[in-house]
């Protein structure tokens, strides 16, 4: 890692990149799907209702629960580099490394996020930095690779 004077500009540690277009894309979604299913729902009449079973109903909320897990996981999903490592968290998963461990970040044309060599030739994908986000995710790699140094 750099010393203080080596990080890069407008980049002050601890610094957080984000997913954005995919969280939005996401929540907007599952905010339109669940008011859809409610209409739907409320607009039944009462003996269609009725007929759902108990099963029927804990199922659709176990649907629901499911679409909200993986919601939380994409909206949870960041990149932290702070003066002594580098916190990787891509939905539950939380990946730490020291900065030596952190050999290059590359995001290639198409790739839906950027990706981190490490110094153990394997390599670990960052949900945090979306290729479809742009010029934000070229700009969070171009971040990273001042740091990384």
């Amino acid at each position: 890692m750099p010393a203080d004077s080596d990080a890069p500009r407008g980049v002050s540690l601890p610094h957080t990149w984000r997913p954005f277009g995919a969280r939005i894309a996401a929540t907007v979604g599952g905010v339109g799907l669940l008011v859809v299913c409610m209409v739907a729902w409320v607009s039944f009449p009462p003996e269609v209702r009725g007929q759902f079973t108990f099963f029927q109903k804990l199922t659709m909320l176990f649907m629901f629960g499911l679409a909200f897990a993986a919601w939380f996981a994409l909206v949870r999903s960041r990149v932290v580099a702070e003066e002594d490592r580098l916190v990787v968290v891509n939905g539950y998963r939380t990946h730490v490394y020291v900065w030596a461990e952190v050999i290059a970040v590359h995001l290639l044309a198409g790739a839906p996020w950027a990706t981190l060599d490490l110094s153990d030739g394997t390599t670990v994908s960052t949900l945090a930095i979306q290729g479809s986000d742009g010029d934000r995710a070229r700009d969070a790699v171009r971040e990273l690779r001042v740091l990384i140094g």
